[in-house]
């Protein structure tokens, strides 16, 4: 299923709870989609979350679903740039 990169901007502060996160793991298995990990900006303003996916289109209505915004959202390709790694380059999937 292919990846993609997700970037959130939130008003106010992200609160993230245990709850909060389980809801929001259940919306995405009823739509489809997988929610890997995120990144929160150093203001608490943003996120950056990593997602399988079959398409951006279910990445928007688990968003809605939850009453959050999906501002970017980038498919990601087959191979990473990972530093010291021989090549350089990765696939993005079992490396």
């Amino acid at each position: 299923m292919p990846l993609y990169l997700i970037e959130r901007n939130f008003a106010e502060q992200v609160n993230a709870t245990p709850e909060i996160a389980a809801a929001i793991t259940e919306v995405n298995a009823n739509v489809g989609i997988e929610w890997l990990f995120s990144f929160l900006s150093a203001d608490k303003k943003k996120t950056y979350c990593l997602y399988e996916a079959p398409n951006p289109d279910a990445i928007r209505e688990a968003a809605r679903k939850l009453n959050l915004p999906a501002d970017v959202i980038v498919e990601l390709g087959e191979s990473r740039v990972t530093p010291g790694a021989p090549g350089l380059m990765t696939p993005t999937r079992g490396a």
